[in-house]
């Protein structure tokens, strides 16, 4: 199964009321066609094949990472362990399609909304 490249944006926020493009995420996953994560997918292939994650923040430093499943749900990981993940809320029922929304939580438990641009 090939894996979709997902572009997420900063959504509406305090500091960027329009939103940020340069802002976000860019990963690549396995998707059902109806665009939900094809978590039997990820499952099958995770030990074989990395879920790439590129976190781009505006002022910092690009941080590159993997998709992973812990005991504690799905988190984009930049190092071993769990201390630096940042959590996806309930990303196994989300749509990845353009318009949708996805909250991911910083390790300080900061949460920001992003908004699905792209997926291809």
């Amino acid at each position: 199964m090939p894996l979709k490249t997902i572009r997420l944006e900063l959504a509406r926020h305090p500091d960027h009321p329009e939103g940020s493009n340069r802002h976000g995420y860019e990963l690549q996953a396995p998707l059902q066609a109806d665009g939900h994560l094809d978590e039997a997918a990820w499952h099958s292939l995770h030990r074989t094949v990395q879920m790439p994650v590129r976190r781009f923040w505006s002022g910092d430093e690009d941080r590159s990472g993997e998709l992973v499943h812990t005991r504690h749900g799905w988190a984009f990981s930049y190092a071993p362990g769990e201390d630096d993940d940042e959590a996806v809320f309930r990303l196994d029922r989300h749509l990845f399609r353009p318009g949708e929304y996805i909250t991911v939580t910083e390790p300080t438990g900061a949460a920001h909304t992003f908004r699905v641009v792209s997926v291809h």
